[in-house]
């Protein structure tokens, strides 16, 4: 079993410093935004990995917070995402009706 939970670190170690990568050399914001949510998946599996070779359930509030930090912050990207393509598409819209007013005078 220390084998896996070696492994499992490692990966995990290996998987932070490719996202750390990401966050900082990410082309958009939403790269980076994304980026950020994986690293505080990332933390999560660590902090499980610490409870199970500590052998006692301190992690466990602390795995609570950080999955409610990660899904509070997806559920807000996502919410943005979808209002600037909302507010874009009415916009455009508005645009597209004003047009055709003054074509019609």
């Amino acid at each position: 079993m220390t084998v896996a939970l070696w492994i499992a670190a490692a990966s995990l170690f290996a998987a932070a410093w490719l996202v750390l990568y990401r966050m900082v050399r990410g082309p958009t914001p939403l790269d980076r935004i994304v980026a950020a949510d994986v690293m505080v998946a990332i933390m999560i599996a660590g902090v499980g990995i610490y409870t199970v070779v500590a052998g006692n359930a301190t992690g466990l509030p602390i795995l609570l917070a950080l999955s409610l930090v990660g899904f509070t912050g997806s559920v807000g990207v996502a919410r943005l995402i979808a209002s600037s393509r909302s507010v874009r598409r009415a916009f455009d819209r508005r645009q597209a009706m004003d047009a055709e007013d003054t074509d019609d005078s």
